[in-house]
């Protein structure tokens, strides 16, 4: 049985503003303990449309607002496979940009709206004079957080009954200044706007991993013999 876990990057050259692909080498790391190599594959501008279900893990970085906007048009030739990988319950991250084009729309400064993925029921809202920044805590399943928020971008569930968030604010802004939540949870998929990364907190690292294992080993089996 192999022992490599495949994990697609997506636009890993455009959307890494604040050092996010730290989280993937925290992951990396941690595999490598359990014995497994990873393949970390990047899924940009120039990659051709790519099957979701291949991979054990999906990852999206954040990005600033060009970046993003460029990014938005090109990921919805990717939707239905993102979308069928997050309802089949296997584990996604996506940090601050990415988690906001899970939604179903960013509206920037200037009142222009950029369409999101749709996947998931949520929609943020920029205010460019009121930026969210500074170290964050927040209290989770899994433990309290530690990390460090950088965004102006507020984020709203549309659908609070689908939609959980990741953890309860104790320091900083989360999601936005209103809900005191951080972050999201919809089946395995995660959305937060925590830097520093992430994962240097290692009990939500620990929990993903096993969520990585699990997802691959139920990709091997069933794969044709």
């Amino acid at each position: 049985m192999t022992k490599t876990i495949k994990i697609a990057y997506l636009y890993e050259d455009l959307m890494n503003t604040y050092g996010d692909s730290g989280d993937v080498k925290i992951l990396s790391y941690l595999l490598k303990q359990q014995g497994f190599t990873t393949q970390v594959d990047d899924v940009s501008i120039d990659t051709p449309e790519f099957n979701a279900q291949d991979y054990d893990f999906l990852f999206f970085g954040g990005g600033q607002d060009f970046e993003q906007t460029v990014v938005a048009k090109d990921l919805l030739r990717h939707k239905q496979t993102i979308a069928d990988y997050i309802e089949a319950s296997k584990p996604m991250l996506a940090i601050c940009g990415g988690y906001q084009l899970l939604g179903d729309y960013y509206e920037i400064s200037d009142g222009t709206v950029i369409k999101g993925l749709g996947i998931l029921p949520l929609h943020t809202i920029f205010k460019a004079d009121a930026r969210m920044i500074g170290d964050t805590e927040f209290e989770t399943e899994w433990g309290t957080v530690k990390a460090f928020e950088n965004h102006s971008g507020r984020t709203y569930f549309d659908d609070p009954e689908k939609l959980k968030p990741l953890g309860k604010m104790v320091t900083g802004y989360g999601n936005n200044p209103d809900d005191g939540v951080e972050g999201m949870r919809y089946k395995e998929t995660i959305g937060s706007y925590s830097h520093g990364p992430l994962l240097k907190n290692v009990n939500v690292a620990q929990a993903l991993v096993k969520q990585i294992i699990a997802n691959h080993e139920a990709r091997l089996a069933a794969e044709p013999v």
